[in-house]
């Protein structure tokens, strides 16, 4: 494989969603968060960055700039129009086709499998390195929910396998996901590597006060059972409704959820708190951070998570997290230190869990005050970084990139 120069040009290929929509707003998630800022943190180190996704609206452009140094560009596949998320694989090889039209890239790093399968043989072709990050991964549909998403599509079990083993390299965002690569996916362990997600420390910080009284709890996702937004409403109608918060749901339903609004809205009347469960459909960054940092509690009730990117926002902000205890929550909460993490899914535990923040100041305080020093230590910067440090191990010793 010849040597990689110090500038690098990269490709972060994205198929089905695009860094520049809103998280929380159909498909788009902590990926899109992850890819944007890790894209944003390497232009800034000196290299140059174009993310490859779908024209999904024929009123997009070809390109725009996102930031000094990257670029998103709109390639043709399929129908300029959203389409749901498992429709893309139908898509993969006229997405492959576009890239190839492009300009030849250093590097070529895959975010979800639909990506991957376009572009691992397009860098065979061309002596280019592969990257593969997966971000989900899926699981059989017989398996519980925890092991993972559901195959949304049918060469998606068999494609990740293929891209684990013959990608030069994946990228995972916590020691859970790496272990699931290596045990289900059968990735070699050496070329295996975690390079946790970073936050905007600026934009996500605590403030003060705290809002008093009952206030709101907040779950931040897209509306998909994965999540277990169906876990917060029980939880939540099983706290004293002396002290009962409202709870906020920041999200949108992905395209292949249609119908879940309403089965939560029905939940939530179910339990006489409609009137207490807000759903504030997705948000900008900017809105999610001032909906954060004003709220008395975190809850990430998911399933199954890689890492938990809106744990660590939660953190940064200084509100206390109580996350279920799936995959890379593990990691991204330090339990009873700055966050709770449940190993239980019974609503009457989450609840009992929230109502010990609620009526505790010094156990509220005390999370807050730990979450936001351990989330100082996750930035953008650093996680361009442990990238970089990855894409050097797939240069000679000679061409070490900075």
């Amino acid at each position: 494989m010849p040597a990689l120069p110090t500038s690098l040009t990269i490709a972060l290929v994205c198929l089905h969603t695009s860094p520049g929509a809103e998280p929380g707003s159909g498909d788009a998630g902590g990926m899109n968060v992850v890819v944007r800022h890790q894209a944003e943190a390497l232009a800034a180190a000196g290299h140059t960055v174009q993310i490859l996704t779908r024209r999904s609206a024929p009123e997009l452009p070809e390109s725009m700039q996102l930031a000094p140094g990257v670029t998103l560009r709109f390639l043709r596949a399929g129908p300029a129009e959203p389409v749901a998320k498992g429709t893309h694989e139908d898509f993969i090889e006229e997405f492959r086709d576009a890239i190839g039209r492009l300009d030849r890239f250093d590097i070529m790093h895959s975010h979800h499998w639909f990506s991957g399968m376009a572009a691992l043989p397009l860098a065979r072709a061309t002596g280019i390195p592969h990257v593969q990050s997966f971000h989900s991964i899926a699981a059989d549909d017989s398996s519980p929910l925890s092991e993972g998403e559901r195959a949304e599509s049918a060469g998606r079990m068999a494609g990740e396998a293929w891209l684990a083993r013959e990608s030069d390299a994946v990228i995972a965002i916590s020691r859970a996901e790496a272990a699931t690569v290596i045990e289900r996916l059968g990735a070699a362990p050496d070329r295996v590597f975690i390079v946790p997600p970073g936050v905007d420390g600026q934009l996500f910080h605590p403030t003060s006060p705290r809002t008093v009284g009952r206030g709101y709890a907040v779950v931040a996702a897209r509306l998909q059972p994965l999540k277990g937004l169906d876990l917060a409403i029980d939880a939540i109608a099983a706290v004293p409704a002396g002290i009962r918060p409202d709870l906020v749901i920041a999200g949108d339903a992905s395209s292949d959820f249609a119908g879940y609004t309403d089965e939560l809205m029905a939940r939530a009347a179910a339990h006489g708190i409609q009137d207490s469960v807000r759903f504030v459909g997705p948000q900008s960054r900017e809105k999610l951070a001032a909906l954060l940092r004003d709220a008395r509690l975190v809850l990430v009730p998911s399933h199954s998570e890689t890492f938990g990117l809106v744990a660590l926002e939660g953190a940064a902000s200084g509100v206390p997290v109580i996350a279920a205890a799936a995959g890379g929550l593990r990691e991204a909460i330090d339990n009873q230190n700055t966050g709770i993490v449940l190993d239980s899914r019974d609503p009457a535990v989450w609840a009992e869990a929230i109502s010990a923040v609620l009526t505790s100041d010094e156990l509220s305080r005390r999370l807050s005050h730990a979450a936001r020093q351990r989330a100082e230590l996750f930035n953008w910067p650093r996680s361009a970084q442990g990238l970089i440090a990855v894409y050097n191990s797939l240069a000679r010793p000679a061409f070490q990139l900075t």
